[in-house]
């Protein structure tokens, strides 16, 4: 497996709304400093806001991507050669998947604050995982990617 270039990577990170709430967590914390003076208070604005900062940064740190001939989500790396079909799914059909249609062993790597998603099975025998679930808000441009993939590592098997 030669590694090049990623023909696709994305980071799926926190909506910008989380930031101002990390700030009003800040507030939060500074006005419950407030009796003790003005030194706890802005200890309290900054250690508060960069907690909160650091949390809604840390949770939208994961990325989604292709490397060589394998998917990269999150912790998880898969082969693309074990992978089969991949569905695009509306914002509605990824509500569905991530509720009432979900199986239970499936890997989902989920941001509901992200609409769209993907669905790709997995066509490996040995693993019991029968499809990913991938929050992306590229899912046209990730299917590209996974066929471009898969047409690499066949062309270079071949």
């Amino acid at each position: 497996m030669q590694l090049s270039a990623s023909p696709y990577e994305e980071r799926l990170t926190a909506p910008r709304s989380w930031w101002l709430i990390s700030f009003l967590v800040g507030v939060s914390f500074a006005l419950i400093l407030l009796p003790f003076g003005t030194l706890p208070l802005l200890g309290g604005l900054v250690g508060g806001t960069a907690a909160a900062a650091v949390a809604a940064s840390s949770y939208g740190s994961i990325r989604i991507r292709i490397v060589g001939d394998a998917l990269i989500a999150g912790e998880a790396k898969i082969p693309v050669a074990a992978l089969g079909e991949a569905e695009i799914l509306d914002a509605e059909e990824a509500r569905a998947w991530r509720t009432y249609k979900a199986d239970t062993r499936a890997f989902m790597l989920l941001r509901a604050y992200i609409p769209t998603a993907l669905r790709v099975q997995v066509t490996d025998p040995a693993d019991p995982t029968p499809y990913l679930y991938l929050s992306t808000r590229e899912p046209e441009r990730l299917v590209a990617a996974l066929e471009s993939a898969r047409a690499a590592a066949a062309r270079d098997a071949g």
